[in-house]
């Protein structure tokens, strides 16, 4: 069996923001959106990263991305530190990491025709006028798309057409690895089934690695090769596609997964347990660990105590106390 590699290393990661308070409480707060994460992505993996809006998903990509500064802790792409890297450096693994973000149509200018969206990042990482041409219209053809959508402007285009040249635009720098953010979020059920068979093609076809963020777990079990779930900026679970999907042992990706739709129908019998409350805040986090107010197995040592990150199987971590109580409950609910 072929030994991984990382291509991706993210330890004991932190971003914090101070805010102000508001009119009636003195002083600053911190926002802790990252909150000590700790995660390998390899060579060739496709990366699925869930939770609910305010879990960290996009912020842990912009720090992945050098689009903004760790509060601690490291990032390696390819055993290189891009926080500490020489602009010349950074320039080089910039190209080695392409994202698409979410909502294409915000992130394509209106202005701007599909060739020069595509030629833009290849002229700013040295590419000659003529070189970037030439590789537009490879982008292009590799998305399904022909050279006459290139004088096109985004107006013109449909929700599938405009994802097709994000995703052709990332392509065209010849990155190891992509970042893609709700990729399709915004799409009809038809297209988004086109959009994840292409990106599966692509990243076959180029060797690619990728790290996609969504609320959509029915996504990430059709795309993913491994699935890790967020929860108020700290990673509560992690493993292999399968195992989560079916054997979830945090009561939070259990949540996670009763909210999503059942497209098999041998667990459609599976009772439904659906969380209670809203999601906490980041700013004020509860004592002990962060999802016991919301969950149903809490217990006093729950409430204040936090729990480690500790391997169930090789391939498989969980943040939780009662972890093996919740995955025999879920189990026996399955039966």
């Amino acid at each position: 069996m072929e030994k991984a590699t990382p291509v991706i290393q993210i330890d004991h990661l932190n971003k914090f923001f101070s805010v102000d308070n508001n009119f009636f409480t003195k002083g600053k707060r911190t926002v802790k959106a990252v909150n000590n994460v700790t995660l390998t992505i390899n060579k060739g993996e496709i990366m699925g990263l869930a939770g609910e809006s305010g879990s960290g998903k996009t912020t842990l990509a912009r720090v992945v991305l050098n689009l903004t500064k760790p509060t601690g802790g490291t990032v390696l792409i390819n055993d290189r530190d891009l926080s500490k890297a020489s602009n010349a450096e950074k320039k080089r693994i910039r190209k080695e990491v392409a994202v698409v973000f979410q909502d294409p149509a915000s992130n394509l200018n209106p202005r701007d025709t599909v060739e020069g969206s595509i030629i833009r990042p290849l002229i700013i990482h040295g590419m000659s006028m003529t070189e970037a041409k030439t590789k537009a219209v490879e982008a292009l053809y590799a998305v399904k798309m022909d050279k006459r959508y290139l004088y096109s402007y985004p107006h013109q285009l449909s929700g599938g057409q405009l994802q097709r040249i994000a995703i052709a635009r990332a392509l065209a720098v010849n990155p190891q690895i992509m970042i893609l953010d709700e990729p399709t979020s915004a799409l009809d059920i038809s297209v988004q089934a086109q959009i994840l068979n292409l990106l599966l093609d692509l990243q076959e076809r180029h060797r690619l690695t990728y790290l996609v963020i969504t609320h959509d777990l029915n996504v990430l079990r059709y795309i993913s090769d491994r699935i890790t779930i967020m929860y108020l900026g700290k990673i509560v679970e992690c493993g292999p596609t399968d195992v989560i999907c079916s054997e979830p042992m945090h009561p939070y990706t259990q949540a996670l997964m009763a909210a999503s739709p059942i497209l098999n129908p041998h667990l459609r019998s599976r009772e439904k347990r659906i969380m209670k409350g809203e999601p906490g805040s980041l700013i004020d986090l509860p004592k002990g660990c962060n999802f016991h107010p919301r969950c149903p197995f809490a217990t006093t040592r729950c409430e204040n105590s936090e729990p480690d990150m500790r391997y169930v199987a090789s391939d498989h971590r969980v943040c939780c106390h009662l972890a093996d109580n919740v995955a025999e409950a879920y189990d026996l609910n399955a039966k």
